[in-house]
């Protein structure tokens, strides 16, 4: 597929896709129906499964996700960010650090589509997190703090407190987590952020997708949106095969990391 090609846009979907996908989704998981249109069955035939983990990054040309001075609202177009709100749509569970959590104070909800909130998580291994963030709203959806076996918690009973022990790094393995949330009924997961959160999902092979939006704009300094293990030769770097797509000035890179 070229991106000269008009059928690699997925900026506008039409609305009977979208319930189409939805439907799919809501029911359980399963098949697209078999006449949806080109690229909409191939971007979201993946995410239709009845498990998946997912992550999302949205990142300048040079790899950059904020400035120096961490400003980061926005460097993805409008289409990139209603696509990332089907993303939290077609989840069980959206997943975020605590960094994340305490410097945008994100809501993490569905607001630019139709479909349902996600039940919402943050990683806090030392439950950094305030009662006032804006993630922990009680708004009818479930909220959960993946936090360090053995730490007191703080917050309200109808939280979720997820304990994991940490692995020989002192970190929280992403393995364990995905295997508790599973526990909890979290089926399709997306790991949304920050860079230490989605870097280490990559590296621990937890991700059966990465949609890396890049938008067409150089920042030149700041911090980068993944952050991996050092490698001696480019035999050892991940090639993940990839459909592209646009969405806007945007371009999206679907990646394959199942295999």
């Amino acid at each position: 597929m070229s991106l000269s090609d008009s059928d690699s846009t997925v900026s506008e979907m039409p609305d009977d896709v979208w319930s189409a996908i939805l439907s799919v989704v809501q029911a359980g998981g399963g098949d697209l129906p078999a006449g949806m249109a080109e690229p909409w069955r191939t971007l979201f035939a993946p995410l239709c499964r009845p498990r998946f983990v997912v992550g999302q990054l949205g990142q300048s040309l040079d790899g950059r996700i904020a400035t120096a001075s961490g400003h980061s609202h926005y460097i993805n177009g409008r289409e990139a960010i209603v696509h990332l709100h089907r993303l939290r749509a077609l989840a069980d569970a959206v997943v975020v650090g605590v960094g994340t959590a305490v410097a945008d104070d994100p809501q993490l909800t569905v607001r630019h589509v139709e479909g349902d909130h996600p039940a919402r998580v943050v990683i806090d291994p030392k439950l950094r997190l305030l009662p006032d963030a804006k993630l922990l709203t009680r708004d009818g959806v479930r909220r959960c703090i993946v936090t360090m076996a053995g730490c007191e918690t703080r917050f309200d009973a109808d939280i979720d407190i997820v304990p994991i022990r940490p692995g020989t790094d002192g970190n929280l393995p992403p393995t364990a987590i995905i295997a508790a949330l599973n526990d909890l009924g979290f089926r399709r997961i997306l790991v949304e952020g920050g860079t230490s959160t989605l870097s280490a999902f990559l590296a621990a092979g937890c991700l059966d997708r990465l949609h890396l939006a890049v938008a067409p704009l150089i920042i030149g300094a700041g911090p980068f949106g993944l952050s991996l293990p050092p490698i001696d030769k480019l035999d050892a770097a991940l090639r993940p095969p990839a459909q592209v797509y646009r969405l806007g000035a945007d371009v999206l890179f679907d990646c394959d990391l199942s295999r």
